[in-house]
């Protein structure tokens, strides 16, 4: 550890008052498209936030533009800081630290983040702790619910889908993780093509928002037998989402033949065809975590009667994935945990909270802000992929109960 940073954390760990006082950190989050910032105690408490959401304009481009993003988190950064410190009642030099995602991400978007939050470190002279986006995805529950290390994180979002053990703070391994796409990104793509924008119930709605709200109103067995397993084969916990956004695209465009559809036209069974494409997916995200569940009863990486299972980013808030997920940890031993939709998505608040995390343990301080860069790709930590795949496990097959999803 750099000496600057180990006599920081010597400071934290020696202060008679650590037990009693109540650290404070500013966290700012500028990874995609949304600008978030947030002062949180050692408590959990949110004292202040901000935030500003490009929903609309990505919604209306049918994604996130780089370039335009960037743009929008400069025009409302400054703003969104304010009204977090202004809610807090807080000076900049009254705060403990000050976090800041820097990876990964969209290196436009983090660029935004981190030039804001080295600029209000160098004029505080507060400390400054560099945040993984994902760390702080799957660190998030801890700051509602009492889940101690360790456990294991189902990350799924636009970006990421992965399972990893969580040890400590900055203690992850890789169980699985995705080889091409992501889960959020796959239903945004379907949306799309489905045209569900054209929906006036769908308006305003994200991709996989829609796709969900569709979907429930459709027979997820109408079109299942076009979705086969994924990656059967392969004996890790790996995910692929490429082949069945493919055969989702060959479906709609057979049906849109079959029906006669052209232009901006809907589907007639758009539910059905949504329903089953959100059904194939999830059996995949399914089959993967049976495996991981095994992996981890046979290698001994949890307790018995102590495992949880936190559920965390973006397809979180997806209400079928959730329920097919809690059906799988009801069947296993596993305590499922879910992070408010509000915390699912990408926020402030997690940033800042990560940063308390990092102080709590007297560690994550930047010795030198100032050579702090972004790292737009980066691993959320070491992988043990390989041992999964030597145990060679057999995963034993799920009924999903549809009967039990509301």
């Amino acid at each position: 550890m750099h000496r600057v940073q180990a006599l920081f954390a010597l400071k934290w760990q020696k202060c008679s008052c650590l037990a009693t006082r109540t650290i404070k950190v500013l966290g700012i989050e500028t990874s995609c498209d949304d600008t978030g910032a947030a002062v949180v105690n050692k408590h959990g408490d949110v004292l202040g936030e901000g935030f500003h959401s490009q929903r609309e304009m990505t919604v209306r481009l049918g994604g996130v533009i780089p370039p335009i993003a960037r743009s929008l988190h400069t025009e409302h950064i400054d703003r969104v800081v304010r009204t977090a410190l202004e809610q807090s009642n807080l000076q900049l030099t009254e705060l403990d630290a000050i976090a800041c995602t820097v990876k990964p991400g969209m290196p436009l978007s983090l660029l935004v983040g981190l030039r804001h939050a080295k600029r209000l470190v160098t004029e505080s002279r507060v400390p400054f702790i560099p945040i993984h986006h994902m760390r702080a995805h799957a660190l998030t529950i801890r700051m509602t619910d009492r889940v101690n290390f360790p456990y294991l994180v189902f990350l799924l979002s636009g970006g990421h889908c992965l399972l990893a053990l969580v040890r400590g703070v900055e203690d992850f391994s890789i169980i699985g993780e995705s080889i091409d796409d992501a889960p959020g990104e796959a239903f945004d793509k379907i949306a799309r093509r489905l045209k569900l924008k054209n929906l006036a119930e769908c308006s305003g709605m994200s991709g996989g928002e829609s796709l969900q709200h569709v979907a429930s109103q459709g027979d997820p067995l109408s079109f299942i037998d076009r979705f086969p397993s994924i990656m059967g084969k392969y004996r890790d916990c790996n995910f692929s989402f490429s082949g069945i956004k493919t055969t989702a695209v060959r479906l709609i465009a057979k049906e849109e033949e079959k029906h006669g559809i052209v232009g901006d036209g809907i589907l007639p069974n758009v539910a059905d065809v949504a329903a089953a494409f959100q059904l194939g997916l999830t059996r995949h995200l399914v089959r993967r975590l049976l495996r991981c569940m095994i992996f981890i009863e046979q290698k001994e990486l949890l307790k018995a009667g102590e495992m949880t299972l936190v559920l965390s980013g973006g397809v979180a808030c997806n209400s079928f994935i959730r329920q097919v997920i809690g059906q799988v940890c009801e069947s296993n031993g596993y305590t499922l945990k879910v992070p408010s939709p509000k915390l699912c998505t990408d926020n402030g608040i997690m940033i800042a909270w990560n940063g308390v995390e990092y102080l709590k343990a007297g560690m994550g301080v930047a010795p030198d802000p100032g050579s702090v860069d972004i790292e737009p790709k980066c691993s959320i930590g070491e992988s043990i992929i390989d041992q999964v795949i030597d145990m060679n496990i057999k995963v034993p097959r799920f009924k999903i109960d549809l009967a039990k999803i509301s």
